[in-house]
């Protein structure tokens, strides 16, 4: 199936599934260990600083797009978070560790998948992760992509969130679409500037249908922030 996520879905997407894997005891996750696991800055990359209003919006996000679900534990007063990766996009245990890596940190090589991988599941050779990655490719929620500069080894990315970087820019040659490459269209290419200001854009239109979805289910109203025209007339 075909999946976009904004920046802040994807981090949060990765620390569910992370979490699940590496400290399942505390798992599913609290709005504050949530936004926790997106600000540390181990195994994170780029490191952010999010807000609990920011993960709420992406759980939100998630949780529209069938990702994510909320659930209150049996004696606790507690909303909590967990993740639907394995069961939506149709995964197995190391197809989604190693998805959550790319989440998490951006394109990497093999050898950088499998050492940050296999500590959510066992990866016991190079040969066991070409296989994970040759399913995920398959499934077009990864794709290769040139070697770093300096390096001749190549990398793999996800693509489920093209503009996984906050700072607007993209990994390398990612589609723009998850799920594929979004088909050309006639004109001129755009440009650095216009391609940021494109996926901020849409990433802002997004972000304004998740606040509405979320004041929706509070009972309450958001102000338009467009000023309306006044209408002049004599009295």
């Amino acid at each position: 199936m075909a999946v976009e996520l904004n920046a802040h879905e994807a981090r949060v997407l990765g620390v569910l599934i992370e979490k699940a894997m590496t400290t399942p005891d505390v798992y599913p996750l609290s709005l504050n260990a949530a936004t926790t696991g997106c600000n540390q800055k181990s195994n994170r990359d780029p490191e952010v600083d999010f807000s609990e209003a920011e993960v709420t919006v992406a759980m939100t996000g998630l949780q529209m797009k069938h990702l994510a679900g909320g659930v209150t534990p049996a004696g606790s007063r507690v909303h909590k978070w967990r993740h639907n990766a394995k069961e939506v996009l149709g995964l197995d245990d190391r197809e989604v560790a190693v998805l959550a890596e790319l989440l998490l940190r951006g394109a990497q090589t093999a050898g950088e998948l499998r050492t940050r991988a296999k500590r959510m599941r066992d990866i016991p050779s190079l040969e066991v992760l070409d296989e994970v990655v040759r399913s995920l490719t398959e499934k077009r929620y990864v794709r290769a992509v040139p070697p770093a500069p300096g390096s001749r080894a190549g990398r793999f990315a996800q693509t489920l969130a093209a503009s996984r970087h906050l700072d607007g820019t993209t990994d390398e040659h990612a589609p723009t679409l998850g799920g594929g490459a979004r088909d050309h269209e006639e004109g001129p290419a755009p440009t650095p500037l216009g391609e940021r200001v494109a996926t901020l854009e849409a990433e802002v239109a997004l972000l304004r249908k998740q606040l509405e979805a979320l004041a929706g289910a509070l009972g309450e109203t958001l102000v338009d922030p467009t000023p309306k025209p006044r209408r002049l007339g004599l009295d």
